[in-house]
């Protein structure tokens, strides 16, 4: 195909087509994780597409109008170049190869991720500058995917790009489409303890629903402190939660926690150990400590997304 990469066949070498993201998640199969499955549109499909619908000059002369000092400047600068993206017509070929590949992927749902080709090394990591789209379906797949497009030019991707230096640099991005993992936990796994900065602590957080509700700061998680050399539990932190997200037909909604479990500890101290055993063979592989995103549904826990702790 073109345009399209299984994740399977993609690893940390492939960062100039799939992304940083797309990179990780490919190097995580192959060392056995359990990934969700899915492909990665190609960044040489968003450069085709700019190509083909001559975007590409417009975006180089909207960078050299942009004054980065002057906020209004660049929000409306941001708004022009996302309404370019969004109101063009998708390549027709382009379209075939994506809905045929959803097909064959067999899933209902799907988590559309932009994956940037400057993205997460240990100097830069684009985590939460551009767009995730949880629960899209075939119907919305393709303006999904365009959004995640967009999302290069948001503002905050704008500020990031000038305050790393990256404005002359080309920068695209590709789009990771994977099963939706409907999560009843999900969180974050710190390999190395970020308060403390002992490499021999780990902390996990846990939350009910999608991830979506700690990535986004509306909720405190469950933290659980472990040992890494032995898997003990060295300190358990339950905190109330009140609402959670969760699928729902035709988006994600906010509902409250049930009473039985806002105060419940989220994940039991034998699933805070297996997930750290996951969560250690990562970052042995990678040779560095990792910010890792898991989820768990039906019992069984998944790998999202792994990247290097850029803050230590």
């Amino acid at each position: 195909m073109k345009f399209i990469k299984n994740l399977k066949e993609i690893d940390k070498t492939n960062i100039s087509i799939a992304g940083g993201k797309g990179a990780s998640l490919g190097e995580l199969i192959k060392i056995g994780m359990p990934v969700p499955p899915g492909f990665a549109i190609l960044a040489r499909a968003f450069e085709e597409f700019l190509e083909k619908t001559d975007i590409n000059i417009e975006i180089r002369a909207m960078w050299n109008r942009i004054n980065i000092e002057d906020i209004e400047s660049v929000e409306e600068s941001s708004e022009i170049l996302r309404d370019l993206i969004l109101k063009q017509e998708f390549p027709d070929d382009l379209k075939k190869e994506i809905l045929d590949t959803f097909d064959k992927l067999g899933a209902k749902y799907v988590a559309v991720r932009s994956s940037a080709t400057a993205e997460d090394s240990k100097i830069d990591s684009w985590a939460g500058q551009l767009e995730t789209y949880l629960n899209t379906n075939r119907k919305n797949l393709i303006e999904n995917i365009k959004k995640c497009w967009a999302s290069l030019y948001t503002p905050r991707a704008l500020f990031y790009r000038v305050k790393r230096g990256l404005q002359r640099k080309e920068v695209s991005v590709a789009v990771i489409v994977q099963e939706m993992i409907q999560s009843e936990v999900s969180g974050v796994c710190f390999t190395v303890h970020p308060i403390t900065k002992d490499k021999n602590q780990m902390i996990i957080e846990a939350a009910w629903g999608l991830g979506e509700i700690l990535v986004s700061g509306q909720i405190t998680p469950d933290t659980y402190v472990i040992e890494k050399s032995n898997l003990e539990i060295l300190d358990i932190n339950l905190n109330l939660q009140e609402k959670m997200i969760v699928q729902d037909e035709r988006n994600n909604k906010t509902v409250t926690v049930p009473k039985a479990k806002r105060e419940k500890q989220k994940l039991s101290e034998r699933q805070i150990r297996e997930l750290a055993k996951l969560c250690i063979k990562i970052e042995n592989h990678y040779k560095n400590p990792q910010d890792i995103e898991w989820a768990l549904e039906k019992n069984k826990f998944y790998i999202v997304q792994s990247r290097p702790i850029t803050a230590l």
